[in-house]
């Protein structure tokens, strides 16, 4: 029988991917505004929260190098 070399469960990949990112960021915006917003991420198949943590590290690594300095 053939074993895949990663024997984690699936319950246990979860697990771990969890510890990873312990925070929440909530924001309030239009129904309408956010409705776009997903289905826009599902129609490049990727999810709301992927692209906001992509936003926020693009944001971060700007904000680092003074970039946003008058």
């Amino acid at each position: 029988m053939f074993m895949d070399s990663d024997t984690r469960t699936v319950s246990d990949k979860k697990k771990k991917r969890k510890t990873n990112k312990e925070a929440q960021l909530v924001i309030r915006l239009d129904t309408e505004q956010r409705k776009r917003f997903i289905d826009a991420c599902q129609d490049i198949d990727s999810s709301a929260s992927r692209e906001l943590r992509g936003f926020i590290k693009k944001f971060l690594k700007h904000y680092e190098k003074g970039e946003f300095d008058d």
